[in-house]
């Protein structure tokens, strides 16, 4: 019985090892690109941030004038 778990041990430690050879270096070491870098505003989130502004504004007049 302690024969068998040996032999399964062994089994197990060649099929790893003949899988790790298998498998390329390359793919194994490749990662995902890095995320850009945020880019500086260039000016739309503050074109943005008046508009909504504009819109709270003309919505506040339009209630109040109706």
């Amino acid at each position: 019985m302690g024969v068998s778990k040996v032999q399964f041990g062994v089994f197990a430690v060649v099929v790893v090892m003949y899988t790790a050879m298998l498998l390329p270096t390359s793919a194994r070491a490749q990662s995902p690109a890095p995320a850009p870098a945020p880019a500086a505003s260039d000016g739309t989130s503050i074109d943005q941030g008046i508009a909504y502004v504009l819109m709270l504004i003309a919505l506040i007049l339009t209630y109040l004038i109706h």
